[in-house]
């Protein structure tokens, strides 16, 4: 039986967040009483995942302090508080932007049990998928992510290296080329110990939008999701995939907002 929306999300926060694991090689997860954080390397993803529900105001002043403090005497520049819409207490998003955070574009929380998705890959004539093996195959997830969203992919590119020298297992990345240019990559990233797997990345480049690449991919990761025993798929999703995911039956759980920190140093 699939779980209501209440009991997912809770088992999100559960297995994903309050008990997270490591995203990539060299990061640590650390865990005090009121969050949950990873701290890496400067090129790594750094910040608060989870937060205990039962903060009042003056434990989340106290943990938020405490958090800039943290990251600012490792020398990063930078880290995230990844909040969600359930987090508490309510104004936990206020409490953050007077601490000199700043919130970037929210995302919607999708969820999908692997076992209702489509897999079958179909795409438009002229366009292959393969997945990525090397360091030449990362740099064509470069060139078409630069290109479809316009940014500069320098951390993903270390991240993504570093993940397939050192743990291949837990993550899979994927092209769709058409001949030999890169029309659109994605990431899913494998997490061990839950029923989770997350789907990242699907940008496509401009002349390519509106073909079903975007749907191929999210199909094609699915496929693989489903052969190595994942219960659901999840996605911090843009206004723009969001309605090719729900009609593919992913379901809004809730939105998130990275509230970011910089100048900690």
């Amino acid at each position: 039986m699939i779980p209501d929306d209440n009991t997912l999300l809770s088992l999100f926060d559960h297995e994903m967040r309050e008990h997270a694991r490591p995203d990539g090689p060299g990061v640590r997860v650390e865990r005090t009483a009121d969050v949950v954080r990873q701290v890496g390397a400067a090129d790594d993803w750094n910040g608060v995942v989870w937060s205990s529900p039962d903060l009042d105001a003056v434990r989340a002043d106290a943990a938020i302090a405490a958090q800039v403090e943290h990251f600012g005497a490792l020398g990063l520049d930078a880290f995230e508080w990844k909040l969600y819409a359930h987090d508490r207490p309510a104004d936990l998003g206020q409490r953050l932007r007077a601490a000199g955070f700043v919130a970037e574009e929210p995302e919607t929380l999708l969820v999908a049990p692997v076992a209702d998705l489509p897999t079958a890959v179909e795409l438009p004539e002229g366009v292959r998928l393969r997945t990525v093996t090397d360091a030449a195959d990362v740099e064509l997830m470069a060139r078409a992510h630069e290109r479809a969203f316009g940014s500069d992919w320098s951390r993903l590119r270390h991240q993504v290296l570093a993940r397939l020298a050192e743990d291949p297992d837990s993550f899979v990345a994927v092209l769709a080329m058409a001949g030999d240019e890169p029309v659109s990559s994605a990431r899913m990233e494998l997490y061990p110990g839950t029923g989770f797997a997350g789907l990242w990345g699907g940008g496509t480049v401009e002349p390519w939008r509106r073909k079903g690449i975007y749907r191929a991919l999210v199909a094609f990761r699915a496929r693989i999701a489903a052969e190595r025993g994942f219960t659901y798929l999840q996605v911090d999703a843009s206004d723009q995939s969001r309605p090719i995911l729900q009609r593919l039956g992913f379901r809004a759980l809730g939105t998130t907002t990275p509230y970011v920190y910089r100048g900690a140093v």
